[in-house]
């Protein structure tokens, strides 16, 4: 009997990112060139196949000039990046993530109410990075609650977690915060699409032999989705592209679970599901 492959109910590409990619095809098409500061997403194979579009990846503002056409990554940029863009001529398209302009958003109206303001994630992330320079001077970054200094600054603490966050590092920073905060104010910035696919993914590897985690390397989200499912028991190989499929990895096995991250295109999962049917066919 041939195995069986199911899809994740919940898998790959996201609103926000299929709004950046429209964005960037749509600003490609119409300037001829455009760039990005930083890749678009996370997602190495959607990279290439933007530059193929003549959407370039910068690192510095200097390799643009007055009239060229600027894409803000899903994750957002330092707002000083913007303004600096704007000034010098640029012609600037936002394609930040809503989900995270509403985290932007939530940690200038705390630091503006005059909160510690204390964000849960990966201090070098780009979206992390971007969310601080809205937060003011003296913004925290944490992963864990053992991140958390010995003395907070202030008596009331606002909390806002990087959008691909899980729940569970969110509750565990919460909880550590509580006794320490005479006010603390959260907002579950943890994006609902993040939290479906994390989900998903534990429901089906918990019911699978074996997943394959379709998405970028750099992907945190897709990481994540991998660690998910491990921790739930499968067997778990984690690919950017189909042709990193080996057939070894499904002998013996009846049941192979297949998710995607929120950077993964419909048709990049459609491809790595297409060629698991050939290898144990």
């Amino acid at each position: 009997m041939a195995p069986q492959i199911r899809i994740a109910r919940d898998a790959g590409v996201c609103y926000g990112v299929e709004r950046a990619l429209k964005l960037a095809h749509e600003a490609a098409a119409r300037a001829g060139h455009a760039s990005t500061l930083g890749p678009l997403i996370h997602n190495p194979r959607v990279v290439e196949e933007l530059a193929s579009e003549g959407v370039a990846v910068i690192d510095d503002l200097q390799e643009l000039s007055p009239g060229d056409t600027l894409i803000i990554r899903t994750h957002g940029v330092k707002a000083s990046r913007i303004t600096e863009a704007q000034d010098r001529g640029i012609t600037v398209i936002d394609a930040t993530c809503p989900y995270v302009r509403k985290v932007q958003q939530a940690v200038r109206t705390l630091s503006a109410e005059g909160y510690q303001v204390i964000i849960i994630g990966e201090r070098d992330h780009p979206e992390v990075v971007a969310v601080r320079s809205h937060a003011g001077a003296g913004a925290l970054v944490v992963s864990t609650p053992d991140d958390i200094p010995a003395e907070l600054s202030a008596h009331k603490a606002g909390v806002v977690v990087q959008t691909t966050q899980t729940l569970d590092a969110l509750q565990a920073v919460v909880a550590a915060l509580m006794p320490r905060c005479q006010e603390l104010r959260v907002y579950n910035t943890i994006c609902d699409a993040t939290s479906k696919r994390q989900e998903a993914t534990r429901e089906l590897a918990l019911d699978s032999e074996v997943m394959v985690v379709v998405g970028g390397q750099n992907s945190g989200n897709t990481t994540r989705l991998a660690s998910i499912s491990r921790e739930a028991g499968a067997r778990t190989y984690h690919i950017e592209r189909p042709e990193e499929l080996q057939r070894a990895w499904f002998e013996g096995v009846q049941r192979i679970g297949v998710t995607a991250g929120a950077s993964t295109p419909a048709e990049h999962l459609d491809s790595v599901v297409a060629h698991i049917g050939e290898l144990v066919a």
